[in-house]
């Protein structure tokens, strides 16, 4: 009798044992990621608290109100000058010519590649774009100074083709794979039986994708053009290549410009440290953040006003 309660006993401890192992796997998974999210938030932190840390610093020289409305960059002149204003114009105007260029293109193309093109033809559009976003930056800025711009030089008959017409082309062009290939998994993702219930109610395929397919996956799309600004606004070689440069509050876009991230690529590395051009380039990293945090938040109640309105 005593043996039996012994075997039953170690059975049970046998029993038990893989499902406490596996719950402390589990247990050991669950911190380990939180770990590496709490690292990331800690990693975040700390860039931004060094970065307004640094840029903080260039208001005991300049007020704020001259440093983010001053229509003058002459960090080395005396006295110098830190009006970042016509940075901040060249980065939006670049920006805006982008998005102009690659949402409309994209997001028809991604109709056609999820709604129209045949089986063949949507598996060589798909590995094109794939290969389109591998190109390196500095690829585009090249092709912008080399064709594009003395193209732009002769069509339109100015001094320069490096001008924020031909950066906007290039970013747009560097922007268009993200809004393709995010916009046609938004597409693709709407369940059939919608589509097949308009069909079926006599709408055309172009009514259908219209109003059935294009409102359904709106949070998707907007996604992609969020994600295609980022790449438009944070990029940094194609526009030191082909924007021109020139920090002057442009109203053209057949005009050079100069961009947040182009200044900061240019002249980090001959700032002096601790100096007024050294935490002038900090804070401008800081507001270049600021501006990307605001369109983000922007961007995301759109989404959720889409989301309300067609549930």
């Amino acid at each position: 009798m005593c043996s039996r309660r012994r075997d039953r006993g170690s059975s049970s401890r046998w029993a038990s044992s893989p499902l406490s192992e596996m719950r402390r796997g589990e247990r050991l998974i669950e911190w380990s990621l939180g770990a590496v999210a709490f690292g990331c938030l800690l990693a975040l932190g700390g860039m931004l608290f060094f970065l307004f840390k640094e840029g903080a610093g260039l208001m005991e020289v300049v007020g704020l109100d001259d440093f983010l409305f001053g229509r003058n960059w002459f960090p080395t002149s005396e006295p110098p000058s830190f009006g970042i204003l016509p940075l901040i114009w060249g980065s939006l105007m670049v920006t805006a010519g982008a998005l102009a260029f690659s949402i409309p293109l994209g997001l028809a193309l991604a109709i056609y590649i999820a709604e129209v093109a045949s089986p063949r033809v949507r598996g060589m559009l798909k590995p094109a774009l794939e290969v389109l976003a591998g190109i390196p930056s500095v690829v585009f800025g090249f092709f912008g100074m080399a064709i594009l711009g003395p193209l732009l030089q002769k069509v339109f008959g100015i001094p320069t083709g490096l001008c924020a017409l031909n950066a906007s082309i290039l970013l747009g062009l560097m922007a268009l794979p993200t809004i393709v290939s995010v916009s046609e998994d938004a597409l693709s993702a709407v369940p059939k039986a919608f589509k097949e219930a308009s069909l079926a109610l006599g709408a055309t395929r172009w009514q259908t994708i219209r109003h059935v397919l294009l409102p359904t996956a709106s949070s998707g799309i907007i996604c992609s053009f969020i994600l295609g600004m980022g790449r438009a606004i944070g990029e940094t070689m194609t526009v030191l290549m082909v924007a021109g440069n020139a920090p002057i509050f442009s109203t053209s876009y057949l005009e050079p410009v100069r961009t947040l991230t182009a200044t900061i690529a240019l002249e980090m590395g001959e700032a002096v440290k601790g100096s007024p051009h050294y935490r002038a380039l900090f804070a401008i990293g800081g507001v270049l953040f600021l501006i990307t945090l605001f369109f983000n938040i922007v961007a995301e109640r759109l989404k959720e006003g889409f989301r309300g309105q067609f549930g």
